[in-house]
This record gives C-alpha cells, structure tokens and sequence, in this order.
C-alpha cells in the first residue's frame, strides 16, 4: 500500500466534528486545533458522504436525546473574523505527514464566515465524494438499524462488563473474540495479515498487564451511553463523559481506550468497529 486515505479535520475559535458516512470519528476544539485519521475502513467504493458540524452539541447530549429526536434550536453568534474549520479528505503516500501541502486533496469542505457575520450554532456542511477504490462491502452497511430499549441496555453493558474483566485479569482473548469481525476487515482495508494484526493486539494487552497498567473500570447500564452512528446500525459505547466506555487508567495520568462501536444482530453483539 502506498497511498492511505486520511480524514483531517482544523477548527480554530471553535469546535467542529468530523462525520463519514454517517459515523462521527474526529471532534476538536479550543483556540486552534488539528486531528487527522485514516479512514479505510468507513469508506465505500462509489459515493461518500463527508460532514462538517461547527459547534457540535457535546457527545452526552447527543446520547441522552437519542436516535430519532428533533434537533434543538441553533444558537445565533456573531463571527469575530477569526472563527473556521475545515474538513479535508486527503491521499497522502504512506508515512508522509496528512497535509494538503503534500497529498491529494479528494474532498473538502470549509466554513469561515466574515466578520460581524452572524451564524448559527450547530451548523452544518455536506459533500457527496465519488471514490474509485475497491474496498469491500463492510459488514455494518448490512447491519440491522438498532432499537435501544432498556433491556437491550442491560445485556450490552453485561457484554461489555465481559470484555472489561478479561482486560483486567490480563486476558485479552474476551476483547480478539469480540472485536474478531472488526480485527478482519481492518486487515483486509490497510492490506495487512490478520495474524499479525490479532498477534499485536494480544501481546500489548499482555504486555500492559504485566506491567499493571490495566485497571480498567467495570461497565455497567447506568455508565453507558449509546450513541447511535451509521444510519443507527452500530451503537457507539461511551462513558458519561462523552469518551469511550472501555478504558483503563494508567500512570502519568493518562487512559488507555479501546473505542467500540457495536451491532445487534439476532440476540448477539459484534464490534464492527
């Protein structure tokens, strides 16, 4: 492979979300930020849709609405001159830096209203892309639109409580099974060997316990969120917090995460992504 697909996202004076076929993946804001992500696995062969969102609504508002509510109001501002984002989706060679200075720009999208221009909180920008790459047909495009119930609630939080408690007695076989169809198309996106995939992931979990940096807190119903991405085919797990629910303190101060975004699927669940 010699060329990835990279989604960058910049925001300055603001915050701003970057969504891909429907699945929310990069969120910065302050007083100037940059993120970037390689993307083969949320992109189709034919049209993409990329999306903007300035201002977006915090991630805990978005799960406590749900699926299906009615948008809130937006919220008018008035622009300084200095507020604007941008959203670009790139083709860098690979190990080269994300920049629209040394790789194809595929798709772009841009917001920077003039001074004294007045403009609404969130706000909104789309592009349909035509991409000629041959990728699979990723198994969440046929996933089932998910109907969260309390019930439903209860079993994922009781699935992931599973993964969790594998994580921290040093067993990292709970999280390969679970994440086993996600782990495959992954190696088929960035042209990789499974084994080699599933191999690395083993060894750093083990690799993270024996040096006790595994602690993970356990899941439970009234900690998850569910945010629903994708056309409401994958549930996103997330903490109160708007972070993923699945994570584990470490030294220093920082956290280690395993971001999930789960199907439903007759009675079971699978990570997809």
């Amino acid at each position: 492979m010699e060329r990835l697909l990279v989604l960058r996202l910049e925001a300055q004076g603001c915050s701003a979300e970057a969504v891909l076929n429907g699945v929310p993946l990069l969120r910065v804001g302050g007083a100037q930020a940059v993120a970037s992500l390689p993307v083969h696995e949320f992109t189709l062969a034919g049209s993409n849709e990329i999306e903007l969102i300035i201002n977006p609504l915090p991630v805990s508002a978005l799960t406590a609405r749900g699926a299906g509510a009615a948008e809130l109001p937006a919220e008018p501002s008035l622009s300084d001159g200095e507020v604007g984002a941008s959203l670009r989706l790139l083709l860098p060679r690979v190990g080269a830096i994300a920049h629209p200075a040394n790789a194809r720009t595929l798709a772009s999208l841009d917001w920077a209203p003039a001074s004294d221009e007045v403009y609404k909180s969130p706000t909104r920008l789309q592009q349909a892309v035509d991409l000629p790459i041959a990728f699979a047909r990723w198994r969440w495009l046929d996933a089932p639109v998910i109907a969260v119930t309390e019930g439903l609630k209860q079993e994922l939080a009781d699935y992931l409580l599973k993964i969790a408690l594998g994580l921290a007695k040093g067993n990292p076989e709970p999280l390969i099974q679970a994440s086993r169809l996600r782990l495959e198309e992954l190696s088929q996106a960035y042209q990789r060997k499974l084994s080699d995939d599933v191999e690395r992931l083993r060894a750093h979990i083990l690799q993270l316990h024996q040096a006790q940096a595994l602690k993970p807190a356990l899941p439970s119903s009234a900690k998850l969120m569910l945010r629903s991405v994708a056309g409401g085919r994958l549930l996103e797990c997330l903490a109160p917090d708007g972070l993923p629910l699945l994570r584990s303190a470490c030294a220093g101060g920082g956290q280690i995460m395993w971001p999930l975004r789960v199907s439903a699927i007759g009675g079971e669940f699978y990570v997809l992504r």
